[in-house]
């Protein structure tokens, strides 16, 4: 039997609704990490493709060139996601699925980008890098008034993640150097580099996907 004068253990804090992992290499290729640039510009087209907007040009009464931009498919994922959580009450399983599998494929060309995975990103799959999304109970788990918002809410992380993106850029160049000449992703830049991007990916879950109301943590965690 337990002891009656021994205060409860805290029960562990609930895992954040959308979390990053990236399995640590030893060795990379110096080669591969050598081109880096060069070769990741096919999938990055790809990438470009799906969450581009649309740009046309038109021509006024006067004869002048007016240019206008469309937004893309992450745009519209967003615009449509609040309308349906503001006036259904809905966020339809169909397009959470494809919202987060084009998150995945986005951080797979990203960490090939910044240098922790020498596996060239695949568009179905998981690979080294293990991104996870929980699909919400909106009438449970989502204030309805709350997607409108977010986005200035989370305005405070936008902030610290601009100088943290630039510390990740330098050490993703120090990085580049050290496995030029060592073969080896310093592990201590590789933490720092895919605790940025974690953060990164729960400040998008609260403030674009609109996966979930709480708080984006202050922490590389």
């Amino acid at each position: 039997m337990s002891d009656p004068t021994t205060p409860p253990t805290p029960a562990a804090p609930a895992a954040y609704p959308a979390r990053l992992d990236v399995d640590y290499s030893a060795e990379h290729d110096r080669v591969k990490t050598l081109f880096r640039i060069v070769l990741i510009i096919p999938v990055a087209v790809v990438y470009g493709v799906l969450t581009a907007g649309e740009t046309r040009t038109v021509y006024d009464q006067s004869g002048e060139a007016v240019s206008s931009t469309s937004g893309g498919i992450v745009s519209g994922l967003f615009l449509a996601t609040v309308l349906m959580i503001l006036f259904r009450r809905r966020y339809p399983r169909w397009w959470f699925d494809f919202a987060r599998e084009l998150t995945r494929f986005g951080a797979r060309v990203c960490a090939y980008a910044v240098l922790v995975t020498d596996e060239y990103p695949s568009t179905v799959e998981e690979q080294q890098v293990h991104l996870e999304i929980d699909y919400p109970d909106v009438e449970r788990d989502l204030n309805r008034w709350l997607p409108l918002v977010k986005w200035l809410l989370a305005i405070p992380h936008f902030v610290v993640l601009a100088f943290l993106s630039v510390g990740a850029f330098l050490a993703v160049v120090v990085a580049w150097f050290a496995i030029l000449v060592t073969g080896r992703y310093p592990r201590g830049l590789f933490d720092f580099v895919v605790g940025v991007g974690r953060w990164w990916l729960r400040v998008e879950a609260y403030a674009i996907l609109l996966v979930t109301d709480r708080y984006p943590p202050f922490s590389l965690r």
